[in-house]
């Protein structure tokens, strides 16, 4: 009998839940706005500003080192105090950012602006991910998250395609466009707030912890002692660890072709800048269909194989994208599919995640799998920025198949790490933190 898709099984949710699919995928709308705010402008801003490509690499590098950072500190305050607050100041911090991004007189401005904003972007996953399985029902969560990667690829998308529309417009600036797409995130921040506030319980958004928030953790050997807890916890979890280390291989080579994709059909293949733009925007379109496409996959089948036919994929195709050699319009055809496949990855690997995970942990292994995302966002930029400045687009491009190959083993690597594991595995490392914990309670007391 054929599994029910998340469609099919619409009557039988609450209420609740399909608000909060509803809100938290908006918010990865939102989230990824942000982040792609400098790869459709990068030529304007260079001459804007006066810097270099590399430099402006720099720049989107210091926002993926910023998020990095503040992933564990979101997913402890996810994980421990309130999930609503840490979407809260997410959404408050990021928004307040893009509007000094779009106001920055200087470079360095910029950069303040830019590390304000992943310093904000950080909270999203921590708060997103835990909130969607608290919510959900378990045989429906990878569609659950790839409802959420639909709509943030479509925020990946979005910003292409406007800046294309503002800018065709006499008087209008980027700054404008950047404001105004603060603008809509801080109306999405309240309308966001306000539905959890009203409609969502704390069984969904209060963290499932025992007593690590009772009035013992203000003190300071508490808080040494739950910081040891935290991370020998990290430690004893070698599945999330070898997801993390394949999330930050494979986004470092996904942020190295969305960043460059313009560059790419510009210098290239010839391209306009709108077209160049367009196809950007269509690319993550594409994606995000291919993301609900690989929800119900990873529901129905395993994740694993998905994942790594996913990530052979973006080999090759990028690898005929690097030869510079094929027509311009199959170059467009080759950078949307592999908006598609690479895109049909992302809930797979979640859905690994969630599986690896006990219940009380689920902010925390997000997080640390983001570190591994954001991390590749920090260094993609520069990195290829720089090679493309130097040795060329050839170059540079081929080194993304490269990494991309490097996805692939280490896929493979993480599925014969996890042939015996599963959720158990978890369970026994969060039983034995918790026992831990209610021993360095009992002496502090």
């Amino acid at each position: 009998m054929r599994p029910a898709s998340l469609t099919d099984r619409l009557p039988d949710l609450s209420r609740e839940t399909l608000l909060v699919v509803s809100l938290v995928g908006g918010a990865e709308f939102v989230n990824h706005t942000y982040l792609v705010l400098f790869p459709p402008i990068l030529g304007i801003l260079s001459q804007e500003f006066g810097v270099s490509l590399a430099m402006l690499g720099v720049a989107m590098g210091v926002q993926g080192a910023a998020n990095t950072l503040f992933q564990l500190p979101f997913g402890y305050l996810s994980d421990n105090y309130d999930r609503r607050l840490t979407l809260g100041l997410s959404l408050g911090l990021s928004t307040a950012s893009v509007f000094l991004i779009a106001f920055a007189p200087t470079f360095e401005i910029l950069l303040v602006g830019q590390a304000l904003l992943g310093i904000g972007i950080a909270g999203h996953h921590p708060a997103h991910f835990p909130l969607l399985a608290d919510a959900t029902p378990e045989n429906l969560r990878a569609r659950a998250f790839s409802v959420r990667g639909f709509l943030g690829s479509l925020g990946f998308g979005f910003p292409p395609v406007f800046f294309a529309a503002i800018l065709g417009f006499r008087g209008l600036t980027w700054r404008g466009a950047v404001a105004l797409i603060g603008a809509f995130g801080a109306l999405y921040a309240v309308v966001t707030l306000f539905a959890f506030q009203r409609y969502v319980g704390e069984g969904v958004t209060a963290p499932e912890v025992g007593d690590s928030t009772d009035a013992d953790e203000t003190d300071s050997r508490s808080r040494l002692a739950a910081a040891r807890r935290e991370l020998r916890a990290i430690l004893a979890s070698p599945g999330v660890l070898a997801l993390a280390l394949l999330a930050l291989v494979a986004s470092t080579a996904s942020w190295g072709l969305t960043s460059y994709a313009v560059v790419l059909l510009q210098n290239g293949y010839g391209l306009a800048l709108d077209a160049a733009n367009l196809t950007l925007s269509a690319m993550f379109v594409v994606g995000a269909v291919a993301v609900l496409v690989g929800g119900d996959l990873s529901d129905r089948f395993s994740a694993g194989p998905l994942i790594v036919v996913s990530y052979a994929s973006v080999v090759v195709l990028v690898g005929l994208l690097a030869s510079l050699s094929i027509p311009a319009l199959a170059a467009v055809a080759c950078l949307l599919v592999v908006g598609g496949t690479r895109a049909l990855a992302g809930p797979a690997r979640s859905k690994l995640a969630d599986g690896l995970s006990a219940r009380s942990d689920l902010g925390r292994n997000f997080a640390i799998i983001t570190v591994g995302t954001m991390t590749g966002s920090a260094l993609a930029p520069p990195l290829f920025g720089a090679l493309i400045e130097g040795p060329g687009l050839q170059v540079a491009f081929a080194a993304i198949a490269g990494i991309s190959v490097l996805a692939v083993l280490v896929t493979l690597f993480v599925l014969s790490r996890q042939s015996g594991g599963g959720r158990e595995s978890a369970t026994a490392a969060a039983e034995e933190s918790s026992r831990e914990g209610v021993g360095a309670e009992t002496e502090s007391e």
